[in-house]
């Protein structure tokens, strides 16, 4: 193989030279990005060939992965610190008091509201105790069942 051998990424369209190794099968370069889309494109020949389509479906795999995760407690979780944020020291900063109203433009509560899917499937995930779709699909239909129980009931006052 000649030393000025170089081939086109096919995600930055750059020139590389790719991995002496490796250089009929490289098609991406080494920076970050086309890494990433290497893998992407690389997880998608996977799951197209036949026999790897169901490979995430169905009560086979689903109890597959209830095993790993029972085998694996507490993996992807977060792991706590030794401070978090709310148990920061919070300085105190002088106010304006000249009656103006002051427009924020993205206040935590307005984050919270742009966040409401994320924290809805947040939310049935820690219901459900499960992030398995049939699990969260189940808690799901509950919620759903017991909310218009509640919704249907003439005793319903809203009211303690």
């Amino acid at each position: 193989m000649a030393t000025g051998y170089r081939l086109k990424c096919q995600n930055c369209h750059k020139l590389f030279r790719p991995d002496p190794r490796n250089h009929r099968h490289q098609k991406y370069c080494s920076q970050p990005g086309c890494r990433a889309a290497s893998k992407a494109a690389s997880q998608q020949r996977w799951l197209a060939k036949p026999e790897n389509v169901l490979y995430f479906k169905g009560p086979v795999h689903v109890n597959r992965v209830r095993q790993w995760r029972a085998a694996h407690p507490g993996y992807g979780k977060p792991r706590t610190s030794k401070s978090s944020a709310l148990q920061d020291l919070s300085i105190t900063q002088p106010t304006d008091n000249n009656n103006e109203t002051t427009k924020f433009a993205n206040t935590p509560l307005q984050e919270i509201i742009n966040a409401q899917p994320a924290v809805l499937m947040g939310l049935i995930a820690h219901i459900a105790a499960s992030q398995l779709q049939d699990d969260m699909a189940f808690a799901t239909r509950q919620l759903i069942q017991l909310g218009r129980d509640i919704l249907a009931s003439h005793s319903f006052s809203g009211g303690p």
